[in-house]
């Protein structure tokens, strides 16, 4: 499968010491994305979803993993190799959030792996991003999203992390690289620029 990265303990994207992991590969082209460099699968490699839990499983003897969050890119566009690392994944929680820009219901007419997808996680965040409804809700990037708690097990911690006023968000420093996790707002993007370019720092997008 097609993975940018894996990143632990993330508490920005649901609640609890998460397990955060960014699929590539999007056709969706939402304006004011916050990935835009993980729409193309150009220039990353395609991983055996076995090598991807090897790691999780590893990562995990030594840690307490509450929870995992898939996002992306369209994690959806990979609905195979997603179902078999759900699958996976539920050996160690069975709170899986995904993100995914299309609505429950399309999921649902196209059956096969994306209806056993639904039928194995625990919150899907689902529809498109649209830059002008971003409010820097909770676990949506936009207000037209929605939360479904399709595991109702977990009921009591999703309603605890939606109650917060905002998105949290947190950095992340991992091989010299710092990662700013979360829902920002939609003028982040540029006021990071900006402020990269007054220290005379340049972005990885940027080159």
């Amino acid at each position: 499968m097609y993975i940018d990265q894996i990143l632990y303990p993330i508490e920005s994207l649901g609640p609890g010491k998460r397990m955060a992991i960014w699929l590539v590969g999007c056709h969706r082209g939402c304006k004011g994305c916050s990935n835009p460099e993980l729409w193309s699968t150009e220039g990353h490699r395609d991983v055996p979803v076995s090598a991807v839990l090897q790691t999780i499983h590893e990562i995990h003897q030594e840690n307490q993993i509450d929870g995992f969050t898939i996002t992306g890119g369209e994690p959806m566009e990979q609905a195979e190799e997603l179902l078999a690392l759900i699958l996976g994944l539920r050996q160690i929680s069975r709170d899986i959030l995904v993100f995914s820009g299309y609505r429950i219901e399309e999921l649902l007419k196209r059956k096969g792996a994306f209806s056993m997808i639904l039928e194995n996680i625990a919150v899907l965040v689902d529809g498109a991003y649209c830059e002008e409804l971003n409010e820097q809700l909770p676990l949506r990037g936009s207000s037209n999203q929605r939360v479904l708690l399709i595991d109702t097990t977990f009921a009591e911690p999703y309603a605890d992390y939606l109650r917060q006023e905002h998105s949290p968000t947190q950095n992340m420093y991992f091989d010299g690289v710092t990662t700013s996790v979360g829902i920002h707002r939609k003028e982040f993007r540029d006021e990071l620029k900006q402020k990269l370019q007054k220290y005379g720092v340049r972005s990885v997008e940027d080159g």
